[in-house]
């Protein structure tokens, strides 16, 4: 194994990554492009396929963190990921929570402004249940929530239902936004939304075994 692509969350960025240990993989970050208006998921995927030459790559996996982990998915779909690894995340629609589900036919989110998808940071903190709190407020505090309203909106609309091969799913038991639903994720007793940060000791050790397993 080569390359491991990282994609953060919604709204996050590489530092996200920061605390993970993986051996003997170089990690890269892929940074958000701005989308264009009303593109879709599909699209905005092949867009960073062609940016970092995902495609051009022999030996390589994916990381995908939150709405990351929804990116992670539709770039497997037209690229050759060795493995993907999805955490906190989902890897089809039907592991959408009820009301995302419901959202899908009340979905709002073009007509609000974008000042909406900056909530007060208390909010954040107890959604992500984050402990370290001055890493997310620094991260929050540099969020595009013009590009935070696009994601919003492709989350709530996503439709996926291809089974990706080699896909290791990594929940926390308490993830409040995107809990577990599949009979096989790996789950992190008492990982909370934010645990890619404070559980990244444990995670790195799934991640890291994983990967020696398959070669």
């Amino acid at each position: 194994m080569k390359k491991l692509f990282c994609i953060s969350g919604l709204g996050a960025d590489q530092r996200v990554f920061q605390y993970l240990k993986i051996k003997n993989i170089e990690l890269i970050a892929v940074e958000w492009l701005q989308p264009f208006q009303k593109e879709s998921i599909k699209n905005y995927a092949a867009r960073l396929v062609k940016k970092y030459r995902i495609n051009q790559e022999e030996n390589f996996g994916l990381i995908g963190v939150s709405f990351g982990g929804l990116i992670a998915v539709e770039i497997a779909k037209i690229t050759k990921p060795k493995f993907i690894f999805s955490i906190s995340s989902i890897t089809t629609q039907k592991e959408k929570p009820f009301l995302l589900k419901i959202f899908k036919y009340f979905d709002f989110t073009p007509l609000l402004p974008s000042f909406f998808f900056k909530p007060p940071k208390i909010i954040f903190h107890f959604f992500m249940g984050a402990r370290k709190k001055k890493l997310l407020n620094s991260i929050l505090e540099d969020t595009d929530f013009i590009f935070a309203k696009w994601a919003v909106h492709e989350l709530v609309q996503w439709k996926n239902e291809t089974i990706i091969n080699n896909l290791y799913k990594i929940n926390g038991s308490r993830d409040k936004l995107l809990p577990s639903k599949g009979k096989k994720d790996i789950l992190i007793q008492g990982g909370e939304h934010f645990m890619i940060v404070d559980r990244a000791d444990e995670i790195s050790v799934i991640i890291n075994h994983k990967i020696k397993k398959l070669g």
